[in-house]
């Protein structure tokens, strides 16, 4: 996902020399060929990300596009009074960009795990919150930062999944997608943990339980077509994301079911447990040690459904 982004902004930025890109002081491999070929669009504001994020609101406001560029927590919640009241108050066209969402960076602690990010952010008005599940995805979703206006949030992890664009598939960033049809469950779920959906509904089908597989893309604002149509037409949802189980995917589909005349037959959260993640290790490790896992989800549906 990373490397889609460096490229897909390098074609953005090399078509409009008034789209900008900021880093926190790191990332100077990854960004190499854009520092040779569009030097007087990079900016490096060093270990300082509430300045970066300020600069970035004052060039937006002075009609740039800018990309901002952190990892883990530093980009979002270091700065974050600067991004309600410099960038998001003023509809500024400032993109957040975060490498290392969830538990990328697990080996370095609490510190470096992302996993508040999505409901802080979603709970700031007007930002669009963004965690592609595939490289494909993210790269649908860069091509369109630039044309988004305001402010926007975009959550990168380091999972390599498969891409699961299509052919002939049009990509709305706005809305869900569904790459699995079937209406035992729905496993709808947002940012890297797509494959491991994939994985648990192949799994299931064997087993004679057949899932409808949603990718969520978009958290804010979030399709509310497709939740109402899950919960319709499949016996239950199962939301899952690599982020607190507070305020993220699994809160958002609530509110937006339990306020409307739909509700789905059965609801779960699979995420992270409302504490702190004292527990080091490979994402991987994580993932399974924490039950977001594909044997875990497994588990969990056979138990909804049986």
């Amino acid at each position: 996902m990373r490397d889609t982004f460096c490229d897909i902004a390098l074609e953005i930025m090399k078509e409009d020399e008034d789209v900008l890109l900021m880093t926190g002081d790191l990332g100077f491999g990854v960004f190499n060929k854009i520092r040779e070929e569009v030097p007087g669009q990079f900016y490096n504001a060093g270990v300082a990300e509430q300045n970066m994020t300020g600069m970035a609101a004052g060039l937006a406001l002075e009609g740039h596009t800018v990309f901002t560029y952190s990892i883990g927590n530093f980009p979002t919640l270091r700065c974050l009074e600067q991004i309600r009241n410099d960038a998001a108050y003023h509809d500024a066209n400032v993109k957040i960009v975060c490498i290392g969402g969830g538990l990328s960076y697990g080996s370095l602690g609490m510190s470096h795990h992302a996993t508040e990010d999505l409901g802080i952010m979603r709970s700031l008005p007007e930002i669009k919150v963004f965690a592609p599940g595939c490289a494909w995805e993210t790269e649908q979703i860069v091509r369109r930062l630039k044309d988004i206006p305001g402010t926007c949030y975009l959550r990168l992890d380091k999972s390599n999944n498969p891409k699961t664009g299509r052919e002939e598939e049009v990509f709305d960033p706005f809305k869900a997608r569904r790459l699995r049809e079937g209406k035992d469950i729905t496993l709808m779920t947002t940012g890297g943990l797509l494959y491991e959906a994939q994985k648990a509904a192949e799994s299931l089908s064997a087993q004679g339980i057949e899932c409808r597989v949603v990718s969520v893309p978009c958290l804010s604002p979030l399709d509310v077509d497709e939740i109402e149509a899950c919960s319709r037409e499949t016996g239950g949802i199962v939301t899952i994301e690599e982020n607190n189980i507070m305020a993220g995917l699994g809160g958002a589909v609530a509110e937006v079911a339990l306020e409307s005349e739909f509700r789905p037959k059965v609801f779960k959260r699979i995420g992270m447990p409302n504490k702190y993640s004292s527990v080091v290790g490979t994402q991987e490790y994580l993932r399974d040690y924490y039950k977001l896992s594909a044997p875990h989800i497994e588990d969990i549906v056979k138990h909804l459904v049986g």
